[in-house]
């Protein structure tokens, strides 16, 4: 069975971040290469270990923002350029360029979009006047920045995918909704696909349409939403 493993590169850095810890740029490449393999060996079946063909493996990510932030607690103009994060993302894509079987796809970052914004547990706090102004520090603040182009190219290498038939199974590393259309039309094309959300909450439109629902790492201990791999039973086309 020959195999696509399609990765959305800023949901998997924080679920891996929280799964598996923070590392460098090279450690976190090797790890995600190794993460993809483990959906190649198909435990369905006794003896049946390594029936899948790995076809490519899809990266979609955007290139970090060089662009200058002002940041509303200190009152300071931030050099994203001169970032150690700005750094990381560059040497982590660079230790992916150099990965066999892999197809990095990058959108684009809306720089005029980019801020700091209050974190929501703050901002409850604040409104809650658990806190005040005078107790917030810089980490409570996180930089957002918006992405353009990413899911549009999950969806049409899906779609390409499908229509030429290149590939028996199509594997999604991500947690969003709107992969939905992509999805249903894979289906229809005879496609097995799979979501592997690591054990983060999914919507159930979503989880309608995949064929099933795969995590490849421990599950987290506490995990309210572990029940939605535990009933989860596989749909048959």
């Amino acid at each position: 069975m020959k195999v696509a493993i399609m990765v959305d590169g800023g949901f998997y850095r924080k679920r891996a971040n929280y799964l598996f810890g923070d590392k460098n740029a090279k450690d976190r490449a090797d790890e995600l290469i190794k993460y993809c393999h483990r959906h190649l060996k198909d435990t369905s079946e006794k003896g049946n270990e390594n029936s899948h063909y790995l076809y490519r493996i899809f990266y979609y990510d955007c290139k970090p923002s060089s662009k200058v932030v002002y940041h509303p607690l200190t009152q300071k103009s931030v050099n994203l350029g001169k970032s150690p994060q700005y750094k990381w993302s560059n040497d982590f894509f660079n230790e992916l360029i150099s990965k066999r079987k892999v197809a990095l796809r990058l959108g684009e970052l809306l720089d005029s979009s980019a801020g700091y914004r209050l974190n929501p547990d703050t901002l409850k706090k604040l409104c809650r006047k658990e806190i005040t102004i005078d107790d917030l520090t810089e980490g409570d603040f996180s930089l957002e920045i918006q992405q353009k182009g990413v899911d549009m190219r999950i969806g049409l290498d899906i779609a390409s995918l499908a229509q030429k038939r290149l590939v028996d199974k199509i594997i999604l590393i991500a947690g969003d909704s709107d992969f939905v259309p992509a999805a249903k039309n894979a289906r229809r094309e005879g496609i097995d696909f799979v979501l592997d959300p690591m054990w983060h909450t999914i919507k159930d439109s979503l989880n309608e349409h995949v064929d099933g629902l795969e995590s490849k790492v421990q599950r987290p201990p506490n995990n309210i939403h572990d029940k939605l791999h535990k009933n989860y039973k596989p749909k048959r086309q």
